[in-house]
């Protein structure tokens, strides 16, 4: 039976057809910002906004060669010998306002990934993560982890990223449209910071993992016309296995859920289906793989409750992932898995170069394609009309990909 007759519901394919048509700028991931470095082991410095992604690629598809939109909204990144105390201007190193959720959310993802990239070496039995530290002249910078050809890990990159820029006017409109529309803001300076992890294992019946968590303000002065100070949180971790083992996607789950619910009752149903939503290779009708949570755009509730909150999603991931990894990176496996594996992969390629917005703005703006495309698996395969058997296990994963499952 081919992939694009399984089970699928007619009504629930043209809603989610719909919706990633018209998806709200809610639903848009933040763009990856492309750190330079000579190493080959830079990943893709995480996220800014997504509304600025939007409203960029609208400016550029709107705008001759030579319009300011083409303007970098960052400075060019350099190379460091040493990671800092803090990457922080400054003037943000006090404890005031806005300023101490910068700070604490910048303690939190590095001691994120501190703790994931020893988990991850952990599990490898080996394998170490190179690391390539960036900065950037007027504030900010990086510090990118990857390890490579491991023991358990085919690719893992764990990175984290403070970033300032200027938001071009023409950009803050498109993302924040104002009631007057003749209010012309001026250059809007804005924060961001975040971490950013993609985990390939080797064994095809260990999942890969994705995980980002990050942090934005719009910081204009108060009597800048039309741009108030904003603030928000986003992020999410998913699951994508090549085999389904109900108890490790249950647990999965599981967790996500119990971080949710520490914090609301109503964000792990919420979440998840943004998740299942936004994973969603339109093309090939199914999910990257089965899913698990993820928000963008929050800021309706206390900010120092949404600051704990991802603070708990991150220190989630190793709970999460790792005892799955250690049930199953051991598994004895034939060629038949692997190719499959390959077939998995070549769909996470598909969804990050297709759909993904992070890497196709990457991609349109001539970003350093080393540092884009890192998250990539190192190997994938396109196989011409496969077809698995219905009732096999390989057509019990993509069944599940099509058919979004309650697994908690």
């Amino acid at each position: 039976m081919p992939p694009f007759q399984l089970r699928r519901p007619t009504n629930t394919l043209r809603a989610m057809q719909t919706l990633a048509l018209n998806a709200p700028s809610s639903s848009w991931p933040a763009i990856a910002v492309v750190p330079f470095s000579r190493s080959t082991c830079t990943l893709t410095s995480p996220l800014i906004v997504s509304r600025l992604s939007r409203a960029k690629i609208r400016m550029q598809a709107s705008s001759s060669p030579s319009s300011s939109s083409h303007s970098p909204m960052i400075e060019k990144e350099i190379p460091a010998a040493e990671k800092p105390r803090t990457f922080l201007r400054e003037v943000d190193e006090n404890t005031s306002n806005s300023s101490d959720v910068r700070a604490r959310f910048e303690k939190m993802i590095r001691e994120a990934q501190d703790s994931v990239c020893a988990a991850i070496e952990a599990a490898d039995g080996g394998g170490k993560f190179k690391e390539d530290v960036w900065s950037r002249p007027g504030g900010g910078g990086g510090i990118s982890r990857v390890l490579q050809d491991g023991a358990v890990w085919e690719k893992a990159g764990v990175n984290v990223s403070v970033v300032y820029g200027i938001m071009p006017p023409d950009a803050y409109r498109a993302a924040k449209p104002t009631e007057n529309g003749d209010v012309k803001p001026g250059p809007i300076p804005f924060f961001a910071a975040g971490i950013s992890s993609v985990l390939h294992p080797k064994n095809p019946f260990a999942p890969t993992l994705h995980f980002n968590y990050r942090y934005f303000e719009t910081d204009a002065p108060k009597d800048v016309p039309g741009a108030p100070r904003q603030w928000w949180f986003g992020g999410g971790t998913d699951l994508t296995p090549a085999y389904i083992f109900d108890e490790d996607v249950k647990h999965f789950h599981q967790v996500q859920k119990t971080t949710c619910d520490k914090f609301n009752s109503d964000f792990y149903p919420r979440f998840k289906k943004w998740c299942d939503d936004y994973f969603y290779i339109k093309h090939r009708g199914e999910r990257r793989g089965l899913g698990g949570i993820f928000f963008d755009d929050l800021n309706a509730y206390d900010q120092d409750m949404l600051l704990a909150f991802a603070t708990e999603c991150a220190n989630s991931v190793i709970p999460a992932y790792i005892p799955i990894i250690e049930r199953r990176k051991d598994t004895p496996f034939t060629e038949r898995h692997k190719a499959w594996q390959q077939l998995r992969r070549g769909r996470y390629v598909e969804f990050n170069l297709v759909y993904d917005r992070g890497t196709t703005f990457g991609l349109k703006t001539g970003g350093r394609i080393e540092s884009i495309l890192v998250s990539l698996p190192l190997t994938a395969r396109w196989e011409y009309d496969h077809q698995p058997e219905e009732g096999s296990e390989e057509w019990n994963l993509l069944d599940a990909c099509i058919n979004p499952r309650e697994w908690v």
